[in-house]
């Protein structure tokens, strides 16, 4: 019973360790352009990928440490918060209610915030 009991704490200190999943709550699934690097960010239910305009993977998230994911509304616009460590960056994306649009932030270490305003493809 001790074995078990040990086992089973262990699992549970080791999950507090590994990323945080991806759930996107009422963010909008889809696919935005930012227009800047001709990149698609591709949100779906469980993931959030970085493809090229003709469908390539250029970064998938499910692949990486993602901490610190949050669901939030600011105002009345629906948002998602990330970091995720190997890429460096921080990243917010909030969906305003007005248009088909999603607004990206970036902080990037050592450099300037990047925003840019992606268009529904």
């Amino acid at each position: 019973m001790k074995k078990v009991i040990a086992v089973l704490v262990i699992l549970f200190v080791a999950s507090t360790l590994f990323a945080d999943p991806i759930q996107l709550g009422n963010f909008p699934i889809g696919q935005w352009l930012d227009p800047n690097y001709n990149a698609v960010w591709d949100f779906s239910s469980n993931n959030i990928r970085i493809l090229s305009t003709d469908g390539k993977v250029i970064y998938d998230f499910s692949t990486k440490t993602v901490q610190d994911f949050k669901v939030f509304v600011d105002g009345t616009q629906p948002g998602i918060s990330f970091t995720c460590p190997e890429a460096g960056r921080s990243y917010r994306f909030l969906k305003p209610l007005t248009n088909n649009d999603v607004v990206m932030e970036i902080d990037r270490s050592g450099k300037p915030k990047y925003t840019v305003n992606m268009k529904k493809q």
